[in-house]
């Protein structure tokens, strides 16, 4: 297994313009409103060939509980070549598949892209470097994110 200083400093390097929570978790500021934001991040993954299973609009389900939440979309997506390639090397990481981009408004009113980082999954489920499939997913949802904040 890596250890925790590792997977921090793994999580800093993942982008210039990304900032790495303690929890494994990647954000980046996005240009754009939370629906332009999530807009962009579907085209993109449709257009890498991802199969986007699932917008969720936690924003729409507050208010229909009679509660209010700033904007907050869950976007769920996934390519089996990949993600079994991962559960291959390390099985129990189907709790974390498919793939999940979260795109909300802060208390600042900023747009945010956020994502759990690959090497942080690799870490809690001990597939090791997976032939590369770690990295790749990483450097795939880095692009991901880059693409949707127009960052």
């Amino acid at each position: 297994m890596h250890s925790k200083p590792m997977i921090a400093a793994l999580l800093v390097l993942a982008s210039a313009t990304a900032t790495a929570a303690g929890d494994g978790m990647v954000s980046m500021r996005s240009a754009h409103d939370v629906a332009t934001t999530t807009e962009r991040l579907v085209d993109t993954l449709e257009a890498k060939g991802m199969t986007v299973f699932r917008v969720i609009d936690h924003a729409a389900g507050a208010e229909g509980a009679g509660l209010e939440l700033r904007p907050t979309r869950l976007v769920i997506f996934g390519n089996p070549k990949i993600g079994t390639r991962l559960m291959q090397c390390g099985q129990t990481a189907a709790i974390d598949l498919p793939q999940k981009m979260l795109v909300w408004e802060d208390a600042s009113g900023a747009t945010r892209v956020g994502y759990n980082a690959a090497e942080y999954v690799a870490e809690r489920h001990d597939t090791g470097p997976c032939n590369g499939v770690v990295e790749k997913v990483g450097k795939a949802l880095q692009a991901f994110a880059a693409a949707a904040s127009g960052r």
